[in-house]
Order: structure tokens, then sequence, then C-alpha cells
């Protein structure tokens, strides 16, 4: 196999992810490392860890699996999504991945739960269920537009008419994977309008449809969203998939104001949302450090 860096040091970084006793923060970082080398011993260290007690480090191990689109990591993924005993986010980013990873093989299970008695799972299930049966009948080499290197759930819709796009992405009656193809398409227009447009999609009834649309203003990085993500952080009441989400997507944006409202929830009743708001604290640091300024600084150059 070839590889930027070889398998013993792999493992030792997969060595640090599935350390209990290092600080959260530490694993993350190793977890995407392990997504940006991949590798069958990369995806073998993440795997390990979904024994762990965290649901958020398991939801987004599945998440990094699925954007590796390696389909060695497909048996793992399936184990994940028929544990009933897993948290539904993390059952949900299980079926998400097989969607990612988008090979044939994994409609039929998908199909077996996309009847989920767990309506997050069952949504989620639908629209991998949909992305793949998309991505068999889509002509080769169709581009999506997608500025930011994400595989996404669904494709971005055709049209770029914000007002139409708002339509869809509002409209309750619609199927979700159409109004995912809405988000994605609004997503990428990166306007002031089409960002606010995304905002009303958290007042939407799917919890999960509300948690992708945090993700993806957590993508856009505007100042534009704080005040609706923080509105529904700040809701006890909401699903707290969504709220996880919120607060790692004010992380993203790393403004003073985020920084001063995650710190607020850094000890929250749900863990999910308290370890959110402690990774989303160090994206802040991050974002805010001279090394990210510099490299962004180049990036824009180049």
């Amino acid at each position: 196999m070839v590889a930027m860096v070889g398998d013993d040091k792999t493992e030792q970084i997969g060595k640090l992810l599935n350390d209990t006793n290092r600080p959260l923060k530490e694993r993350f970082r190793a977890l995407f490392t392990l997504k940006n080398l991949g590798g069958p011993v990369a995806i073998e260290a993440i795997a390990k860890c979904f024994a762990d007690n965290s649901a958020l480090l398991k939801h987004e191990l599945a998440y990094c699996l699925g954007q590796m689109q390696d389909s060695a990591a497909i048996p793992h993924l399936v184990k994940v999504l028929e544990d009933k005993s897993q948290e539904p986010m993390v059952r949900h980013e299980a079926g998400e991945a097989l969607g990612a990873i988008g090979h044939p093989d994994v409609i039929a299970i998908l199909e077996k739960y996309r009847h989920d008695p767990v309506v997050e799972v069952a949504e989620t299930c639908e629209i991998a269920l949909d992305r793949v049966n998309w991505l068999l009948s889509k002509p080769q080499n169709v581009k999506d537009d997608n500025p930011y290197a994400s595989v996404d759930p669904s494709p971005p819709a055709d049209s770029k008419d914000i007002a139409k796009l708002t339509e869809i992405l509002l409209n309750e009656d619609e199927k979700l994977f159409e109004r995912y193809r809405a988000m994605f398409s609004l997503r990428n227009i990166q306007t002031v309008e089409s960002i606010n447009a995304l905002g009303k999609g958290l007042k939407c009834k799917s919890a999960l449809f509300r948690h992708e649309i945090a993700f993806v203003l957590g993508q856009i990085q505007n100042e534009c969203s704080i005040k609706v993500l923080t509105e529904n952080l700040q809701d006890e009441h909401e699903n707290e998939m969504v709220r996880h989400e919120c607060a790692e997507a004010l992380g993203a944006i790393a403004t003073d104001d985020c920084i001063k409202i995650l710190n607020k929830y850094l000890n929250d009743e749900k863990q999910v949302v308290k370890e959110s708001c402690v990774v989303a604290l160090d994206m802040c640091e991050y974002e805010n450090s001279p090394e990210f300024q510099y490299a962004n600084a180049l990036a824009t150059v180049q």
C-alpha cells in the first residue's frame, strides 16, 4: 500500500483516537487526521472507536467514514446502523455515511432502515437511498459546484433562483431529498439572501432537516447566521442533535460573540451539547490562530 504516512504512524494516531484518557479535542484532531490519511489501518482504528461512550465522537466517526468514500467502511457502518443500542444521532450518521459512499451494495440495508421507528434514522436512510439511486442514474462526471469539497447527502438543485429554492426548502409536503437539494444549492450561492433563506429552515418540523441546516450554515461561516443558530442552541426543548450542530456551526464562525455563547453552554445538561461546545471552542481557537490566518491568506492568494 502506498501512503504519505506509514502504517506504524497511522496506528499511533489511531491509538490516540481510542485513548479515553486524552482530551476530546485531541481525539477529534486524531480522527480528522485519520480521515485525511485513509486506508485500511485508518478505517479499522476509526471503527474500533464506536465502542466509545461519547455520542458526539461516534457521530463524527461515522461522518468521517462516509467522507472517505471507501467501501471497506461499509460493514462497520452497517453494524452501527443495525445496533439499536447506539444513540439515534450515531445511527443516523451511519446511514448518511452509507449514502455518501454510494455503493450499490448499501441499497438493501437502506431500504430496510428507511422504515426504522426512530424518525431521524428513517428519514436519513430515505435520503441516502435517494442519493445512491441518483448516483446510479446520473451521467458521468457531473459537477455539483460544491465550494466546500464535502460529500453531501444530496446533489444541489439545478436552479439558482433563490425565491424558488426557498419555496422548496420550506415546503413541508415536499420530499426531503428535494428540500436537501434546494438547501445545498442555496449554500453554494453564498449570498446574504441565500443564507437568510437557509436560516428560516431552522424553524421547520424535521429535526434531521434542522440539523443539516445548521451544518451548512457552519460550512458557510457567515456572521449573519449567528442569531438563528444561537436561538436553536439556547432552546432547551430543541433536539440535542440540532443543538449540537448549532454549537459546532458557531465554532466554525468563530467570532467573539460565538465564543461567549459557547462558553455559556459548556456545562449544559445534555452531554452531546456540552461536548460540542468544547470541540467548537477548540475550533474557534484554531480559526483565530496565526497559523490558520496565514494559511487562509495564502490560499486566497493562490
